[in-house]
């Protein structure tokens, strides 16, 4: 079973996703879900779905990480014809998941009390992001 998650953004930050791939998966059976980002601009995390403090700090975490390319600090880039927010975007998904595999049983995620699927958009745009499902069961 196959399917395209369309995610419109509004701009960096985390986009939960978990209830629309929990719909999807409602009558699935037990198996592995695989997910992919299909963008070289964005990642995905599961991570805390409760407090909100948790996706700011994240959000703060790697925007001082990887500051934006107009950053003195980034003199040393080189592509960014593209704006200021498009290769830092490269670096975090070069170093955060584009993809993540998620037991399921009886049709639900196995995922932990708290844990949520996030988008994580690293451009200050609007985008259009696609992430591809699979489940394969057993």
């Amino acid at each position: 079973m196959q399917d395209v998650f369309d995610i419109t953004t509004t701009g960096q930050g985390l986009y939960e996703i978990t209830g629309q791939v929990a719909g999807w998966l409602r009558s699935s059976g037990n198996g592995l879900l695989t997910l992919l980002v299909r963008h070289t601009s964005a990642s995905l995390l599961i991570q805390e779905n409760v407090d909100a403090d948790v996706q700011r700090d994240l959000r703060a975490y790697f925007a001082r990480l990887v500051p934006p390319a107009d950053d003195p600090s980034m003199a040393y880039l080189s592509h960014v014809i593209e704006g200021p927010d498009d290769m830092p975007a490269h670096i975090k998904a070069a170093v955060l998941p584009v993809s993540l595999s998620i037991p399921v049983q009886s049709g639900r995620m196995m995922l932990g009390t708290w844990q949520g699927i996030y988008l994580f958009e690293h451009r200050d745009a609007p985008h259009r992001r696609q992430i591809a499902a699979h489940f394969r069961a057993d």
